[in-house]
């Protein structure tokens, strides 16, 4: 028993030494999380400053510039510029409204000939850049184009014996607009009518309102913030266009920064109109973002539309109801497809050429990257906000996603002035110090390109992240915490992990963004690196409408994948089975 001791003093100082250990490897392993942790919030506040930094520095550019130049702008492009823009802002806004909101009620609430279908085809258009539809429509309808050229073989008419709305015009511009930009209303409205009270509706029918009176009186104000909230989303994406103003000539601001920066040389006038179209654009962000939070607060009020019986229309108003729903798919969808095909067919380009196919490339990769990078820096904002909640991450939301407000004519100028000043810098310090010339380190590059996409795009993937980890209960990370997770295995093994479809579905989302982005793509793009959406322009630009529907054609296709999912997801909510009433009276 006397031997028994030392071997017990022993194993208690060895069971001792290993729970030494092994604190000091829990603390390390803590000491590495928390680092990993700073390094991870240091990164989001690191993305959200690029985020905010180009509108500042457009903003600085515009103020320190010479004042002679605003006076000049003042009196002579401003007005013009702002009544343009304007315009179109009403035209395309208006049109999009009435559009988007008339075919969402139809498709839900009521049963027709191809509703299934339509319902599903009216998000198409969202596939189409506007600018690719502009030159779709004017090789339909210019002079030469096949429309005026069967009516004069028809009529006998000379070239002056009639007349033809002309659509390389202001009203054309805003027709494309609103062809390719309804989807946003009608998505959102449609989301609103589904999920309102069937009960106020049918108190409304009982107090002796027709169908129409009581869709005025009730369904329409509870989905007012739905539908104004799509409408300044087309209103933004209205301001920022460039390739559809710029091919009919109409003058706005989008098409005045670029003319300042590329035709006339002038930085400074580029900067000051960036900061006229961003003072709209911001006030606009601010709209959009007070009827978001209002749209949150109407929620739903009890059983929603499919609940209701729908009536079926049949015979006239049936057909009517078709018509009206088929004929933006038509405008939007059917017709510019079988034109752009038309028109490539006869063109004698190939996507299979080495040419294209280095375009091609060159848009791939430029936007994989982009997408990549911007939803890593998503990923980031949403992780800092979702761990530590307060005023500080609300700030970094906010600011992060002020760039989809910002078009991306005003990003680019926003990078490239301060940017190229760096530039301008390191290479005279190297030339005097060293005698080497540096040239254009950071503006020659497509990584300025990614840094604007960056700041155009990372809402989208913000919007589609926080999507995702709605559905993820903030017990989880409590649990995953009390389990001795730190913040990079809590956003590697739990939050990723649930909102892995969100991930995807933001990194296809930007992936195509990115493709048919042009304003930035135009202003910072490398001299020797094309991409589809530059090449579709300048053909456009040169009046090459058959060749420039070859990389149109392209860009659409890209584009369809994100509106399939699209589709995808609406399908699968029309699949539940709704009962149906009795016809209507036809």
């Amino acid at each position: 028993m006397a031997r028994e001791g030392p071997r017990r003093r022993s194993l208690t100082t060895g069971a001792a030494a290993n729970t030494d250990q092994n604190r000091r490897n829990k603390g390390h392993r803590n000491g590495n999380a928390r680092l990993t942790e700073k390094v991870i919030y240091g990164l989001a506040w690191a993305v959200a400053i690029l985020c905010v930094a180009p509108i500042f520095a457009a903003a600085a550019a515009a103020w320190t510039g010479d004042l002679q130049t605003w006076k000049v702008i003042l009196a002579s492009v401003l007005p013009r510029y702002t009544a343009n823009t304007l315009a179109l802002v009403v035209l395309v806004g208006g049109g999009a409204a009435v559009i988007g909101t008339a075919t969402a009620w139809l498709v839900t609430v009521y049963r027709f000939p191809g509703v299934r279908l339509l319902e599903v085809a009216l998000a198409l258009p969202l596939a189409f850049p506007a600018y690719v539809l502009a030159y779709a429509y004017t090789s339909l309808l210019d002079h030469p184009g096949p429309v005026q050229t069967m009516l004069r073989e028809v009529t006998g008419w000379g070239p002056r014996d009639y007349w033809f709305p002309e659509i390389r015009s202001l009203g054309g511009a805003a027709l494309m607009l609103v062809i390719v930009l309804y989807p946003y209303v009608y998505l959102l409205a449609r989301a609103s009518f589904r999920q309102q009270s069937s009960n106020a509706f049918l108190v409304a029918r009982t107090l002796g309102n027709s169908p129409g009176a009581a869709f005025w009186r009730v369904a329409l104000p509870m989905a007012r913030p739905a539908i104004v909230g799509g409408t300044l989303l087309v209103i933004m994406e209205t301001i920022a266009d460039f390739g559809t103003v710029a091919f009919f000539n109409v003058q706005t601001f989008a098409t005045g920064i670029y003319q300042a920066w590329f035709s006339l040389g002038d930085r400074a006038a580029a900067a000051q109109l960036s900061l006229c179209l961003l003072s709209f654009a911001l006030l606009l962000a601010g709209l959009e973002r007070a009827q978001r939070g209002r749209a949150r607060r109407a929620g739903r009020g009890g059983a929603r539309f499919e609940a209701l019986a729908k009536p079926r229309l049949t015979g006239l108003r049936g057909w009517g109801a078709t018509a009206l729903c088929l004929v933006p798919v038509l405008l939007g969808f059917v017709i510019p497809v079988i034109m752009l095909g038309h028109m490539a067919w006869g063109s004698g380009q190939s996507l299979l050429d080495p040419r294209y196919l280095g375009f091609i490339r060159n848009s791939v990769v430029l936007a994989g990257v982009a997408a990549g990078l911007t939803v890593l820096g998503a990923i980031l904002i949403g992780f800092r906000a979702r761990t530590r909640p307060g005023r500080t991450s609300r700030l970094l939301l906010v600011g992060a996603g002020l760039g989809y407000a910002v078009p991306g004519g005003v990003i680019a100028v926003g990078l490239m002035v301060p940017l190229a000043a760096l530039d301008n810098y390191i290479d005279a310090v190297m030339e005097a110090r060293f005698g080497i010339s540096t040239g254009l380190l950071i503006t020659g590059s497509i990584w300025l390109m990614v840094m604007a996409y960056m700041v155009r795009f990372i809402a989208a993937a913000l919007n589609a992240y926080d999507s995702g980890m709605a559905t993820v209960p903030m017990h989880y990370d409590a649990i995953a915490r009390s389990l001795g997770q730190g913040a990079p295995k809590l956003l590697w093994r739990v939050h990723l992990p649930v909102a892995r479809t969100s991930v995807l579905t933001a990194l296809l989302i930007v992936f195509v963004d990115v493709m048919k982005e042009l304003p930035a793509t135009l202003i910072l793009h490398p001299f020797n690196f094309q991409t589809l959406a530059v090449q579709a322009y300048r053909l456009a630009a040169d009046e090459r409408l058959a060749e420039a529907a070859v990389p149109s054609l392209a860009l659409v296709a890209f584009g369809l994948v994100p509106v399939a999912l699209l589709c995808r997801t609406i399908g699968r909510e029309t699949a539940e089975p709704d009962r149906i009433a009795a016809p209507a009276p036809g």
